[in-house]
Parts: structure tokens; C-alpha cells; sequence
């Protein structure tokens, strides 16, 4: 008798915080057959946490195209398979893309488990309009570029938002002060972590404050748009 097909499940993982996981999540890489993670050791404290003994191989960006293949063979073969990442939504700056395009293209289910985000996350907290807004994953490492990328920004109607280094931020405030020092931005930092921050203020009261002081964690950028009410910049610390 033929075996039945298998299912992909794309799983939303915490950005930081381990409470920040859906009982339908856990449910879920309780019950599949294989979860693929971007790094085993990395989810292991997660899965390890809730009792999750399922087994994992690694898929991660320098092994997707030769792992697709083989997941897309377990399924034929009736297994269901889970995909995380380090943290937060699967394919938002991280790999997958590849594992999903494949999967769909040979009819395989795929269903999706929605959860954390630091886009979201950090657009959320910034307070800024949220109806429209663009995401540009991780600023680019050269300078030329990165300062293109921030120019381009900060002529959008909507909101912005950018994944940065704690390495390049103050390089980063630096530019967006050089370019609209009255622009207002918030840096979301270490988001659902214990040291978790929001910075609001214009772009050159943060580039200020950052230079002062050493920046660790992960760091995500809001920057407003030139559409913004007025209100936006009534108050700022």
C-alpha cells in the first residue's frame, strides 16, 4: 500500500525568550518525525527546555540545496518534517527559501506556525505607523552600500526597518545623523532578552548616545517615513 505523503511545517521559534513559543508549536515538533534546524546545538536548549526528543538534522544555508533533496525524499516516504531556525520566523533573513519553493513545487503540504518576529517585534514597539512598511534584513558590511541603503530609507513614505551589527551601529547612527539628523528612529535592542531596550530620539540624540557607551546584542532599526503624523515628533527621549 502506498505510503501516505508527509507534510512540511514551517515553525516560528522564540527570539529570545523561551516562554515565547506557541503550545501549537511545541504540539507540533513533538509529533513530526524529523526537525530540521539551521543549528542543532543552537535549538537544542529550546527543545531540550520542553521535552522535545524528536530527531534533528541541520539545514542551514551551506547545506540547503543537498537537504532539500533528502527531505523532500522523506516525505515521499511518509514522514513528517518541522524546519526552525536560531530564532524567531523561519525564511525572515534566514534560510528556507530553497526548502520551501521545492517542497511546494512537488505538491508536499506545507503549513506554517506563526510566531515571534524581531520585525515585528521591534515595529511594534516603535511606534510608528505600521499600515505600510518596508524591511530590508541586514544592512550591508560596506560602507558605500550601507549608506545607500539609509539614504533610500529615509526618502520612503513609510516605515523602515534594518537587522544590525552591535559592531556597525554607532558607524550606522553616524550616517543617519550625517543624512537627516532630525529624522526620528528607534533602536530596538536584545528584544524579549533580560536586557531588552527601545532608544527613541532623533537620529543624531542617538548616535550621541550609543558612541558613549559599549553595545552588545542583537540590534534591529526602525527609522520613520517622510508619510508620519505629526505627533511622531512631538516627543521624543
Amino acid at each position: 500500500m502506498e505510503s501516505q505523503r508527509g507534510r512540511l511545517f514551517i515553525v516560528s521559534t522564540p527570539i529570545g525568550n523561551l516562554l515565547d513559543i506557541s503550545p501549537r508549536a511545541i504540539e507540533c515538533l513533538k509529533a513530526v518525525d524529523i526537525i530540521a534546524c539551521e543549528d542543532t546545538r543552537h535549538s537544542g536548549k529550546l527543545l531540550s527546555k520542553y521535552q522535545i526528543d524528536t530527531t534533528r538534522i541541520s539545514l542551514h544555508k551551506h547545506n540547503e540545496a543537498s537537504r532539500t533533496a533528502n527531505l523532500i525524499e522523506k516525505l515521499k516516504n511518509g514522514y513528517d518534517v518541522a524546519y526552525i531556525t536560531d530564532a524567531g520566523t523561519p525564511l525572515i533573513s534566514d534560510p528556507g527559501s530553497r526548502l520551501v519553493h521545492l517542497v511546494s513545487s512537488e505538491d508536499y503540504e506545507v503549513i506554517v506556525i506563526p510566531g515571534p518576529s524581531a520585525v515585528t517585534a521591534a515595529l511594534a514597539g516603535s511606534g510608528f505607523p505600521a499600515n505600510r512598511f518596508y524591511f530590508g534584513g541586514f544592512l550591508s558590511t560596506k560602507k558605500k552600500a550601507r549608506q545607500d541603503e539609509l539614504q533610500e530609507s529615509l526618502q520612503r513614505a513609510e516605515t523602515s526597518i534594518f537587522f544590525d551589527s552591535p559592531y556597525r551601529i554607532v558607524s550606522t547612527l553616524e550616517m543617519l545623523s550625517t543624512l537627516d539628523q532630525d529624522r526620528t528612529i528607534v533602536v530596538a535592542r536584545e528584544l524579549t532578552k533580560k536586557f531588552e531596550e527601545f532608544k527613541r530620539g532623533n537620529a543624531l540624540e542617538l548616535a550621541n548616545l550609543f558612541s558613549q557607551k559599549m553595545v552588545k546584542g542583537e540590534i534591529v532599526i526602525v527609522i520613520s517615513g517622510t508619510d508620519t503624523p505629526r505627533w511622531l515628533n512631538s516627543k521624543q527621549s
